[in-house]
């Protein structure tokens, strides 16, 4: 029997963590998940196992010196290589430039950025060495779309966005495959560690989370096929789709009419109806 294929999922103890863990553990893969939280991480380690999968459970906070320096350390004495890496923990934000305080620009800056480039640092030897594997960057449609008062946040997933596209090229010759998800709003837990300037950002933000009807189990399942497929980019929901195409066929237009739908408030509108 072939040996088992290994994956390592960041955030992995809830919300499209977890999705993703279980949508390997069911095809009987080995699922390390690295999460902050001691509770919901072993809660996701017992469900792999109830799954089908080989759980491998890590306390892990993203921004914290040395920590994908332990983890890849462990996943190579533990398993020897690695054949996919998703780095998907994140945190979301809003307010405007002047409104967002300085060390909150350095919180998500590391949660959302930096913490993807160190995974990607530490465990892209791994892969090398096999001449095989595939990276999952977790981005957002707010990267591609940049919508207002969400800046920070706008930046970080952006910078996702970007890193994903250069890695694609740099690490082909390689064999190894890179994938970057743009989802929209989907329920989730990324309310949670949610900060904004002011309520109504708040208010605006609960209001998309509450509309949409997509889950996370099915974003989870489009990133698996996009895998398969060897696609850079996987952009789950249909409106995460218009926007892409809309930006696409004319970016000044488009940002016109984001600023003028921000002008007329459309967010809280739309929202004060819901």
């Amino acid at each position: 029997m072939s040996e088992k294929k290994r994956i390592v999922i960041t955030g992995g103890g809830s919300g499209l963590g977890r999705a993703l863990a279980l949508v390997y553990a069911r095809k009987g893969w080995r699922v390390c998940v690295a999460d902050m939280d001691a509770r919901t991480v072993e809660e996701t380690g017992r469900m792999i196992g109830d799954a089908g999968g080989e759980g491998l459970t890590r306390l892990c906070d993203v921004t914290a010196e040395g920590a994908f320096e332990e983890l890849a350390r462990t996943v190579k004495d533990q398993w020897g290589g690695l054949d996919v890496l998703v780095n998907n923990a994140g945190v979301g934000a809003a307010g405007t430039l002047d409104a967002i305080p300085e060390d909150r620009w350095e919180w998500i800056m590391d949660v959302n950025l930096k913490a993807v480039i160190q995974g990607c640092r530490h465990f892209i030897p791994f892969m090398e060495a096999q001449g095989s594997g595939h990276i999952v960057n977790v981005a957002s449609s707010a990267g591609i779309v940049s919508f207002p008062e969400m800046s920070s946040y706008n930046v970080t997933k952006a910078g996702v966005i970007s890193l994903s596209e250069t890695l694609f090229s740099e690490l082909a010759p390689q064999g190894i495959g890179v994938t970057v998800a743009a989802p929209t709003f989907f329920k989730t837990n990324l309310m949670e560690r949610f900060h904004s300037t002011d309520e109504q950002q708040r208010k605006v933000a609960e209001g998309l989370f509450a509309k949409t009807k997509y889950t996370a189990e099915d974003v989870a399942r489009e990133i698996e096929k996009a895998v398969r497929k060897k696609k850079l980019y996987v952009i789950p929901q249909w409106d995460g789709k218009i926007m892409w195409w809309m930006k696409r066929l004319s970016p000044e237009l488009f940002h016109r009419g984001m600023a003028v739908f921000t002008k007329k408030r459309g967010f809280e509108r739309m929202f004060a109806r819901a």
